[in-house]
């Protein structure tokens, strides 16, 4: 990311929080010069069902310890206070395979995520979520989120497989950030939009594993985002996504929109997920539109399943932000901080 859109992002943050003077602020910092030494102390210390917007100012530095906002903390912002996201880290380092305190089976996928967020109204920015756990060890989650109404502002998701899992059928909007990894790295059933972010793979895989449900208009919406591959990734080893849970009444719904995508992305596009999956046309809703490579060159997709589709212009211009995750209380959380802090 250039240095001017850095400025330019810090300077948007700043605003941001300057409409919302009135916020409670509350001081993190491991060596001692805050209100607390740790992020989780600071989240035990937000009164239960609290109503009042909180800032957690988060001093740079690795902040190693499985974290968890509750429920019942909501409207509650995690602001990471270095220059950059990647000098405020949250990261812990369990597997699913790891054993449960006491040894009463494993912690199974959702038990390995460093941080889980539970509450309504939460938002962090700049700031890394990671899962330290390693590549080959199977699942290890960076962030699982359950809440409604989750905003993630210029930060990083680090982790291999399943580093990324938006969860509980609630909405959450990722803006400027970056995610990493390479096994069904962005995977779960929530409605989510990728705004201008990178997604990139480390190694040959699948970026998204979505088992949306059929009742919802979307899945996973990838907004003028770029894919990108590293540590010298084979051209076409990555998919656009597989259908987790096919079998069990998933509808998986992937959509990009506008995105490069480098050369590592399969001329398939996607993934039926096993040989069982003999008409995925039953279980997915995999869409793209003017899909280009990382040049800004139009994408040859004449490869593609037969049972992807390729949006008009009408359809993928009707698909925002705030058409995919309005709802019913008419959320849109692209519109300008007065706005938002308004509702």
């Amino acid at each position: 990311m250039s240095s001017s859109r850095l400025l330019l992002l810090s300077a948007l943050a700043a605003l941001s929080f300057a409409v919302s003077s009135s916020a409670k602020e509350i001081k993190v910092d491991a060596g001692g010069a805050g209100d607390f030494k740790t992020v989780q102390e600071a989240i035990d210390s937000v009164p239960a069902n609290n109503t009042e917007e909180i800032h957690v100012l988060i001093q740079p530095g690795s902040y190693e310890r499985q974290l968890i906002v509750p429920k019942n903390k909501g409207h509650l912002t995690l602001i990471g206070k270095g220059v950059k996201p990647d000098e405020t880290i949250l990261t812990f380092h369990l597997k699913a395979s790891d054993p449960k305190p006491g040894g009463a089976g494993n912690v199974g996928t959702t038990g390995s995520a460093s941080v889980t967020i539970n509450a309504t109204d939460f938002t962090a920015e700049n700031v890394t979520f990671a899962n330290s756990a390693g590549d080959k060890v199977g699942q290890a989650v960076a962030l699982k989120s359950n809440g409604d109404r989750l905003i993630f502002r210029t930060c990083r998701f680090l982790g291999f497989q399943d580093t990324l899992y938006p969860s509980g059928k609630g909405r959450v909007y990722f803006k400027d950030c970056y995610i990493t990894g390479n096994t069904d790295f962005i995977f779960g059933n929530a409605v989510a939009v990728f705004d201008r972010c990178t997604i990139n793979s480390s190694s040959p895989g699948f970026d998204t594993a979505a088992n949306t449900t059929p009742q919802q208009p979307y899945g996973f919406v990838f907004l003028d985002c770029t894919l990108t591959g590293s540590n010298g990734i084979q051209p076409g080893s990555v998919y656009l996504g597989r259908p987790w849970q096919w079998d069990r009444g998933s509808n998986a719904s992937a959509t990009y929109v506008r995105t490069k995508m480098g050369p590592h992305i399969s001329p398939k596009g996607w993934h039926p997920w096993d040989a069982a999956n003999t008409d995925p046309s039953k279980n997915t809703r995999y869409s793209e539109y003017a899909s280009t490579d990382l040049d800004g060159k139009p994408l040859d997709i004449s490869k593609r399943v037969a049972w992807s589709h390729q949006l008009t212009q009408d359809e993928a211009d009707k698909i925002t932000v705030e058409s995919v995750l309005g709802g019913t209380d008419q959320w849109n959380p692209a519109a300008p901080a007065t706005t938002q802090l308004a509702k």
